[in-house]
């Protein structure tokens, strides 16, 4: 990370609140960077982020969707870097309201960066999607030129939010790269429906951790400071190495079924394995990792963590807060 860059750098996260954002955030007060934040929840109990970091940064608790709001914001700050992270993410909420999903992740997408558009202000815009973007392939692991063909609500909302950001580079050349991440894991993840944090609290309170799935559903796990360093380095190049109209794909590329990531946890936990197998997941996709060699060799980024260091961590996070 170069701090001489950002100091001093206006810079606005969208979704600055939620699990990446509140560690992304961190990072950018770390280096003296004017963040200016804005989430759909602001100041809530459940988030990294300190009293003393909010003193920091101009916060607005405004919805991405919100057109006229989040213009006026963009209007007054100027930010040259944009971090736009705000979504829904949780698929089994997505399941269930397909609308809301729609309006936060694909109309929330286009009124960024169309506002961004307007403005001409930013130099770098960073766009979080997802593995989920891909859809189900038969080739695995995904490269970042298959084809983006989700099928279920968060994944479409994921594939459109995608096509969306590469049209606005296509045809307006702004300056946009998008990033496809594997599942994310890491201190600040307080969404106890996703199964790192479900299966770590399970264990710390010698819970029975139920399996919604078969057990055998096939992910990559990626820690969450490699992610932040994936996107600073993205933002960082992104004019120097002509990056705009590239996505990026970030994962260990070392594909994990449930059963593996949830006997590793309960292993570095040292607690006795006690699982319970569901079998009832639905509107899932089976089989998904990535291959992160684009961003190997045009970012030259590689892992800082190994996923067991990275899961050590987690756990000893997870127990300062619980226990």
């Amino acid at each position: 990370m170069n701090a001489q860059f950002w100091k001093g750098k206006r810079v606005l996260i969208t979704g600055f609140e939620g699990f990446l954002g509140s560690n992304l955030t961190r990072r950018m007060i770390s280096c003296g960077a004017r963040v200016v934040g804005i989430d759909i929840l602001v100041n809530r109990k459940e988030t990294i982020l300190e009293k003393d970091d909010y003193k920091k940064i101009s916060v607005f608790n405004d919805d991405v969707s919100h057109y006229g709001k989040i213009k006026r914001i963009v209007s007054r700050f100027q930010p040259e870097i944009v971090f736009h992270l705000a979504a829904e993410a949780i698929v089994g909420r997505c399941n269930t309201n397909p609308l809301r999903t729609f309006t936060s992740n694909i109309e929330g997408t286009w009124n960024v960066i169309e506002i961004l558009r307007q403005e001409s202000c930013a130099k770098a815009i960073v766009v979080a999607s997802s593995d989920k973007a891909y859809g189900s392939h038969k080739i695995l692991p995904y490269k970042e030129d298959a084809s983006l063909s989700g099928n279920y609500p968060y994944d479409v909302s994921k594939s459109c939010a995608d096509l969306i950001a590469y049209m606005y580079h296509k045809t307006y050349k702004l300056p946009v790269v998008v990033t496809r991440c594997g599942n994310i894991f890491g201190p600040g993840d307080y969404s106890f429906s996703r199964l790192v944090p479900d299966a770590i609290r399970c264990c710390l309170s010698n819970k029975t951790f139920s399996i919604r799935s078969d057990g055998k559903f096939t992910r990559d796990y990626v820690f969450i400071d490699d992610i932040i360093d994936g996107f600073i380095t993205i933002a960082e190049r992104l004019q120097k190495n002509k990056l705009s109209g590239n996505a990026f794909n970030f994962s260990y590329e070392d594909p994990l079924t449930v059963f593996d990531i949830v006997k590793k946890i309960y292993l570095l936990s040292n607690v006795k394995q006690n699982i319970k197998v569901l079998n009832e997941a639905k509107y899932e996709i089976k089989y998904q990792y990535l291959s992160s060699i684009t961003a190997r060799k045009m970012l030259a980024w590689k892992p800082r963590y190994t996923l067991e260091q990275g899961l050590r961590k987690t756990i000893a996070w997870y127990k300062n807060i619980l226990c």
